[in-house]
């Protein structure tokens, strides 16, 4: 029976957040949203956790507004008592919409919002959004070539995109958040404060619905009383295959160090990121050849969608062939997901990491699956998941763009030679 239905806008997202139930034993699902589709099956009597993505990021505010306006109506139809609306930590993509959606479906007077997730050096100060310090719309997810946050107040950005109230709550205030209505951005600069304001928000009962991003999810499975048994051990391929379709200044240092540290880099070109169909042609049949040859015989290969330093080759080729800004986006999450589909059906045996919500949605489609199992997170920001896919197991590791470590290549290699992994 599900306890818990978690909302997110993107499926890297959506394993972020659902990574944190599952590796605590809870029966967790992680799928895409299907309007078409009852909200809830059969397969979900045992489940305790539902994650679903509903591919908001990239649509317009009215739309995005609109899918999570029904899915809360339909939570509510099948008695769901607690929602949480998983946004990015970054505070990317239609945030106030789909809050004001939420909280407007949902009935309630109220909607606690805690976008901070201190292990990743974003915190909210005085209602500013920080990243390492930096207030979000100065960092690297303000130069965003697809997607720019524009400002650092929580309040403005939801203000962009909604009228509805908001009240900044300090977290020294707890009388504050009980007396007040709207979408209420509560400041959290450490794991304590996380703590604090999920007990307090219980104490208030208010936890029916709930926003924020994976840093805050961690608290959900104590202040909600979910628990579970957890699995002890699994066994991944020791060669990893790094598909990348983020243009994130952070997933670039990691991929440049991991070249410097010896691990193959394969830069592909605009034609074989954007025009799915090279990978048919003669030319493209040969490269996918090398590419395999190159992921059995090393420990580590990247396939890299960014252009090399200072290059803008990809924007002048799809100038050249009428492709727009958007188009680059979708073409290039689509064409990679459809190389890894080709790798794998050449029966390579690696582990997969795949940045980027895009590009992994862009993978599952062109497999036909809809649904990841989380495992665990192998380090902050990384989730292990595994996927049935021919009749056989493949475990793909999740990331977004914006997360971990510029060693997080050689971590990961270190782990896989580990040959087991311990769960919990």
């Amino acid at each position: 029976m599900i306890k818990l239905l978690i909302i997110a806008d993107d499926f890297t997202g959506a394993l972020d957040t659902g990574v944190q139930f599952a590796s605590e034993g809870i029966k967790t699902r992680v799928l895409v949203y299907n309007p078409c589709e009852k909200l809830i099956d059969d397969e979900d009597n045992d489940t305790d956790v539902l994650v679903i993505d509903a591919e908001t990021r990239h649509l317009s505010k009215e739309k995005a507004y609109k899918i999570i306006y029904d899915i809360v109506k339909k939570s509510k139809e099948e008695n769901i008592k607690f929602l949480y609306k998983k946004t990015d930590s970054a505070l990317r993509g239609n945030i106030g919409s789909e809050l004001s959606a939420m909280l407007k479906a949902s009935n309630e007077k109220s909607l606690p919002f805690i976008p901070a997730f201190p292990k990743m050096n974003r915190i909210t100060k005085n209602g500013v959004h920080y990243i390492d310090n930096i207030p979000v719309d100065k960092s690297v997810f303000g130069q965003d070539p697809f997607e720019p946050v524009k400002y650092s107040s929580v309040k403005e950005i939801i203000k962009d995109q909604s009228s509805i109230e908001t009240i900044e709550i300090p977290v020294a205030n707890k009388v504050l958040a009980k007396k007040s209505k709207g979408i209420l951005i509560y400041d959290a600069q450490s794991e304590e404060d996380l703590q604090n304001i999920g007990s307090q928000i219980l104490k208030d009962n208010m936890c029916n619905i709930m926003a924020g991003c994976a840093g805050f999810a961690e608290v959900l499975p104590r202040i909600l009383g979910l628990s579970g048994n957890i699995q002890s051990k699994v066994k991944l391929s020791e060669k990893l295959l790094v598909v990348c379709g983020s243009v994130n200044p952070i997933t670039k240092r990691q991929l440049d160090y991991g070249e410097k540290y010896g691990f193959k880099r394969i830069h592909l070109s605009p034609e074989q990121k954007i025009k799915e169909k090279y990978w048919e042609t003669e030319e493209g049949l040969n490269k996918l050849k090398k590419i395999k040859y190159s992921i059995q015989e090393s420990d580590c290969c990247i396939l890299d969608s960014n252009d090399k330093d200072s290059d803008n080759e990809t924007f002048e080729y799809a100038n050249l062939n009428g492709v727009s800004v958007e188009e680059i986006r979708v073409n290039i999450s689509q064409t990679m997901g459809y190389l890894l589909k080709k790798i794998i059906d050449k029966n390579v045996n690696a582990t997969f990491l795949v940045t980027g919500g895009d590009t992994l949605l862009g993978f599952m489609e062109k497999v036909g699956v809809n649904e990841l199992t989380p495992i665990c997170e192998l380090t902050k920001g990384c989730v292990l998941t595994q996927m049935e896919y021919g009749e056989k197991i493949y475990h793909v590791i999740s990331k977004s763009g914006g997360f971990g470590e510029e060693n997080l290549i050689k971590t990961l290699i270190d782990l896989l030679k580990s040959k087991e992994i311990n769960v919990g």
